[in-house]
């Protein structure tokens, strides 16, 4: 199929051909055809599919057929999705997709003052991409009124409940006006976010893409096994290839990625962090600095990379690997794309060796070990009970810690 037949209007074809954008991907075709009839869908689909042009496209599309027949100017679709970096880019996406359409959209998220927000708000959007708690906090001082939404967009749901946005979710909702076209984005789909869909959706179409399974056939992958004493050491002699020369670094913590960054400057290796405890001004600098080269290497939670789509990137390093195989896939996939050549890094502890396995299986392809390197693993993985010993004499550790500080204090 290609985008023609998908019977966008004029204006929203022109920026598609700008981006050069020819087949839509399988949840384009199959989602944007229902938007368009107005149907409620609940789509599985991850990060990386093209899932908000499935739903930016036709929402776009319904609001310039109301702009035409002289609906008034005021928030008539809403788009709630849990980080600040996904907001922004899906309100570039909308900017992108309908820059020759009279339509208006702004984004709002916390962790910024609100001032330049509410001014966009006042002078009136169509469109408002936001995150839940900066939303909230906007229509209770009065901002923002829901009354007029049309199409409402739940995306990242997994993700949200992940983070402990239901009640916020719920609130927004009870908001909202009853009679609206609701879109319902998860990447996974648990009874948890089954249940809450059938709060949201009526009579609706379901759409499903498969997870990503597989990396671009441009990217090399690799694994170094060594000992959770050596990862560090390990990292620090990779990098001193200087051919690393911008690196997208995953951690597995946000306290890990702080802890990281603070290693690589005392060697006097430029890095920056980004992660849920940084503001949006710390956030945006250390990605614009990471893009223009002043960074060597971007240091991210897996949270805060949602978002995050860097032009070309050549080297992808997981310091931490994911339990998840699906998420080890997505990480890689921000290197390689468009028929780029990629280099993606593994670095396993023994306790991680099984995330291999389970990556390996998924994909159906050997990840390449290099053995060629001064810290191989030595150490074993824990036994079961072994690692129920090691949690007890934390936790053990841990209260005897807190314990001794409060005698200090009353000392």
């Amino acid at each position: 199929m290609r985008f023609e037949e998908l019977q966008l209007i004029p204006s929203l074809m022109k920026a598609i051909q700008d981006e050069k954008y020819e087949s839509p991907t399988s949840i384009q075709e199959q989602a944007i055809p229902l938007v368009l009839k107005g149907e409620d869908v609940l789509a599985s689909a991850q990060t990386g599919t093209g899932k908000t042009a499935a739903f930016a496209l036709p929402i776009l599309q319904h609001i310039v057929t109301g702009l035409e027949q002289g609906k008034a100017r005021q928030v008539r679709a809403l788009v709630v999705t849990p980080t600040r970096e996904l907001a922004i880019q899906i309100g570039e996406s909308f900017s992108t997709y309908g820059k020759y359409t009279s339509v208006k959209n702004t984004v709002i998220f916390g962790g910024v003052k609100q001032g330049s927000q509410t001014r966009a708000l006042d002078r009136g959007v169509d469109i408002l991409v936001a995150t839940p708690g900066r939303l909230l906090d906007l229509m209770q001082q009065g901002y923002v009124d829901l009354k007029g939404v049309e199409y409402f967009v739940l995306d990242e749901a997994d993700r949200m409940l992940d983070m402990g946005f239901i009640n916020d979710i719920k609130k927004i909702i009870k908001a909202l006006p009853q009679k609206r076209q609701s879109l319902f984005f998860s990447a996974t789909m648990p009874d948890n976010i089954v249940k809450l869909s059938r709060t949201i959706l009526t009579n609706q179409k379901k759409v499903e893409v498969s997870p990503v399974s597989s990396a671009a056939e441009t990217l090399q992958q690799y694994v170094y096994y060594t000992n959770r004493t050596d990862k560090k050491n390990l990292l620090l002699h990779l990098l001193k290839d200087d051919d690393l020369d911008q690196v997208l670094l995953f951690s597995r913590t946000k306290h890990g990625a702080d802890k990281i960054v603070r290693l690589l400057k005392k060697k006097g290796i430029k890095a920056a962090a980004i992660h849920g405890n940084k503001g949006q001004n710390q956030r945006q600098k250390a990605l614009q600095e990471f893009k223009d080269g002043r960074v060597r290497l971007l240091v991210a939670t897996d949270i805060a990379a949602r978002g995050i789509d860097i032009d070309k990137l050549q080297y992808v390093i997981n310091f931490d690997l994911p339990n998840v195989a699906e998420t080890y896939v997505h990480r890689i996939g921000r290197s390689g794309r468009a028929g780029e050549e990629g280099t993606a890094i593994s670095i396993s502890e023994p306790e991680h060796n099984a995330f291999v396995k389970d990556i390996e299986k998924l994909t159906g392809e050997k990840i390449d070990i290099v053995q060629d390197h001064p810290y191989p693993q030595t150490e074993r993985p824990m036994t079961a009970k072994e690692k129920k010993e090691f949690e007890k004499e934390k936790q053990r550790r841990k209260q005897e810690f807190f314990a001794n500080r409060k005698k200090n204090k009353r000392r």
